[in-house]
């Protein structure tokens, strides 16, 4: 699925109006307050269903909005459809906050007025980790990225994009060096050598990213989030992308690459990670 994305700094010196649109009240309070904490000089509207978010719209603009894709009047895609009928060519994101989101993703029913998805399965902490890395990056001190490409061009514009941030990239070539890389580094205290694998679906030789991800979940034993894997990928495909995501991939990120979408998105997965773990 193809999610669009903008720099959304300014949200941070300016007064935004947030739309979050929940059908539980604790919820929205929940999610409006750590927004505000992120943006104090936001304006928090909180809507309880499709219903609510139009009337809201019809009230006036909003620069960023949080939905449960599960709604007491309808579907959170519906309210996603009306705000961008509302912003007409304005961009505005629109982030599903769902326990339906795994779900929707298997069965590629997310539409691509959706811009970004959280499930409610992590928790509360990482929601907030999430929302904050959405609106006010912030880098994950120490982190490392096991990066798999074979095109150097390629490499280079995204080992760059990543040091930035502050990240360590162990760069490999193929599927084959990264299992390998792995395997090395199995025991002790550095296991498994990594902090995330970020990878292409396709690389030379005869094993895949694809590979890599079946080999971690399975012959590696590691879940989820004791190392997260984003595969980028140039196939819109649905089944292809359902394969991924049901053989444990933690996201999708379609190519080209939008810096902002991959670095929002490896941030999120490295602190959802963390959290976790300590």
């Amino acid at each position: 699925m193809s999610i669009p994305t903008r720099d959304l700094r300014h949200l941070v010196s300016e007064a935004p109006r947030v739309m979050v649109v929940d059908g539980s009240r604790m919820v929205r309070k929940l999610i409006g307050d750590v927004l505000l904490k992120e943006l104090p000089n936001a304006s928090v509207v909180p809507c309880n269903g499709v219903a609510g978010a139009r009337a809201a719209l019809a009230a006036g603009h909003v620069d960023l909005v949080t939905t449960s894709l599960v709604l007491p009047d309808g579907d959170g895609q519906d309210v996603a459809r009306a705000v961008h009928e509302a912003a007409e060519q304005a961009y505005v994101p629109v982030i599903a906050v769902s326990s339906d989101v795994q779900h929707r993703l298997e069965t590629r029913t997310l539409g691509d007025e959706i811009t970004d998805y959280f499930d409610k399965e992590l928790g509360y902490g990482a929601l907030v980790a999430f929302l904050r890395g959405y609106v006010q990056p912030q880098p994950v001190v120490g982190a490392r990225v096991l990066y798999i490409e074979d095109s150097r061009v390629a490499a280079l514009a995204i080992k760059r994009m990543l040091a930035t941030q502050g990240l360590a990239v162990i760069h490999v070539e193929s599927a084959e060096a990264a299992l390998d890389y792995l395997a090395q580094n199995r025991e002790g205290d550095d296991a498994p050598g990594a902090d995330l694998i970020l990878t292409d679906v396709y690389l030379n030789g005869p094993l895949g990213g694809g590979d890599v991800l079946r080999c971690v979940r399975g012959e590696f034993r590691l879940g989820k989030r004791a190392l997260p894997i984003i595969v980028m990928t140039g196939d819109e495909n649905p089944d292809k992308q359902r394969d991924l995501l049901v053989a444990g991939a933690n996201d999708l990120v379609l190519k080209p690459v939008e810096e902002r979408l991959l670095v929002t998105k490896i941030l999120f997965q490295l602190r959802a990670a963390r959290l976790v773990r300590h």
